[in-house]
């Protein structure tokens, strides 16, 4: 019984996440669309107990299929094709096609599933952040270093989910307590408090920095050898995220603080860019000197992801019997044509033969290439791009000589000429998203960097038209992005389970 435990609460608090539960109370509760365990948060009595919630976050989220297919792949749609990096996906798939033509609606089921997943991770973070506490005061066994630390990767794991959650929806609702089990005696009383109503962008972001803060202080440290951990410097980056993004608590200069100390915590840019993506016969490169945050795999434990883009390359001779997602886009390529920088081409793109001709007819085909095989990490922070939001945050505080250090950093790493300094800060903003783009194609953050400087409509809507010098047909016809279609539609069904949520403006 005590085994079974750490998933057992986890399971009532994310089955409403992703349930088809009735809007209540029209049409009634029906218990057998909810799966509770009847036992509360106080089945949660020891450190070991705690210990089991943390890798029970760690591997039933992380390196789950929620990872793989959900945040990771629907991330690149989100990123990266409703941008120029990259063309959707192939006739087949609905869903990410209408989302890169600016066309999704609340029963698209790409976004249905990410609003349920973002909600799982919060789930999970939340079991080991409201029972810690109470724990710790009855077991003396737990040390201060374990609850600091286990706090600390559950306040680091609910911030990342939030602050997506808030890139994709603006407004959202947070789960801050564990409700108890919902059963026909009690709906009345308890199902709102599974349903809560939005939270202001501006009212997350202060949470997420309260929290955060804490995690910077008192997470663990950076382990070399293992960065699948989420130590301090992944709390302080998220900290100069939160601070970057539009709202009350946007503050460049604290951005550029929270940088500098990651900065100042061993990490290296890696001498080849393509060496975080590397692999050979035995096993994929992990654990760089680069990387700040990673969720790693083995050949025996791999993931699939790969699968979605190209081959495994382990296995050159599998076939591409299935059209690939997320494919380079003209317009990148030619970027980094025009640039010169076939190292960091290379590192994003592979060319190779397809049986298809979708988006490159004729036997070159272009296939996005940073997860290569089924023991490539997912990298979900790195050094390189402390540095280029560290350029950024200088650049917006008018230090435009210490921004453009920073680029040249990246630049020279990719073995490319140093620029100067530009005259303005916006010519110097235009700099760092250039350089970010070719830096970070596919890592999930075109758009939102776009967003963040008020230019995703006027990139998003040239790329299918026809008037536009960057018009290219085969990007699918966009309906034009406004400020409102920037966010995703609230998922239909989310909206009939809880009333209190309102639909975004636009859908």
């Amino acid at each position: 019984m005590k085994k079974i435990y750490r998933f057992m609460a986890i399971a009532s608090i994310v089955s409403l996440a992703s349930c088809e539960l009735d809007l209540y109370p029209e049409t009634g509760y029906n218990e057998g669309n909810v799966q509770v365990d009847e036992e509360t948060e106080s089945q949660y009595t020891t450190k070991e107990d705690i210990s089991g919630l943390v890798d029970a976050m760690y591997n039933s989220w992380l390196k789950s299929s929620v990872m793989q297919e959900g945040i990771f792949l629907d991330g690149m749609v989100y990123a990266e094709c409703r941008a120029d990096n990259a063309y959707g996906g192939n006739p087949g798939t609905g869903e990410l096609m209408a989302i890169e033509a600016n066309k999704q609606d609340g029963d698209n089921k790409n976004v249905k599933r990410d609003w349920n997943y973002y909600q799982e991770a919060v789930g999970y973070a939340n079991q080991i952040v409201c029972n810690i506490d109470r724990i710790k005061e009855t077991d003396p066994s737990m040390t201060e270093m374990q609850y600091k630390h286990w706090k600390s990767q559950g306040l680091c794991m609910k911030a990342y989910a939030l602050y997506q959650m808030s890139l994709i929806w603006g407004d959202i609702p947070v789960q801050n307590s564990i409700p108890p089990a919902i059963t026909a005696e009690n709906v009345e009383e308890v199902y709102f408090e599974y349903y809560p109503p939005r939270t202001s962008k501006d009212d997350v972001y202060a949470q997420l920095i309260e929290e955060l803060t804490w995690a910077a202080e008192n997470g663990p440290d950076v382990n070399p050898s293992n960065k699948y951990l989420l130590s301090k410097a992944f709390a302080r980056g998220m900290l100069a995220k939160v601070y970057a993004e539009k709202s009350a608590h946007q503050d460049w200069n604290k951005v550029a603080e929270q940088c500098e100390i990651v900065e100042g915590m061993g990490f290296t840019l890696c001498d080849d860019y393509g060496q975080m993506w590397a692999y050979d016969d035995s096993d994929a490169v992990r654990n760089t000197s680069e990387s700040i945050f990673e969720i790693t795999w083995t050949r025996s434990s791999g993931n699939w992801v790969w699968m979605m883009f190209h081959r495994n390359a382990y296995n050159p001779d599998d076939s591409y019997s299935w059209i690939k997602w997320i494919t380079p886009s003209r317009d990148l390529i030619a970027a980094y044509e025009a640039e010169g920088d076939m190292e960091r081409m290379n590192g994003c793109i592979v060319f190779d033969e397809a049986i298809w001709s979708n988006y490159y007819p004729g036997t070159e085909y272009a296939f996005m290439h940073k997860v290569p095989t089924n023991a490539s990490s997912i990298i979900l922070m790195r050094l390189g791009e402390i540095y280029l939001l560290h350029a950024e945050a200088l650049a917006m505080t008018g230090d435009l000589a210490g921004a453009t250090q920073y680029v040249n950093k990246i630049r020279e790493r990719a073995g490319l000429k140093a620029v100067s300094a530009p005259s303005s800060q916006e010519a110097m903003i235009d700099v760092i998203l250039h350089e970010r783009r070719l830096e970070l194609a596919f890592e999930g953050f075109r758009f939102w960097d776009l967003v963040r400087h008020g230019k995703a409509k006027e990139v998003h809507d040239a790329m299918s038209d026809p008037s536009s010098p960057r018009y290219d047909k085969y990007w699918q016809k966009r309906r034009p992005l406004t400020d409102d279609t920037i966010l995703m539609p609230i998922p239909q069904k989310a909206l009939e389970n809880n009333p209190s949520l309102v639909q975004n403006p636009g859908y």
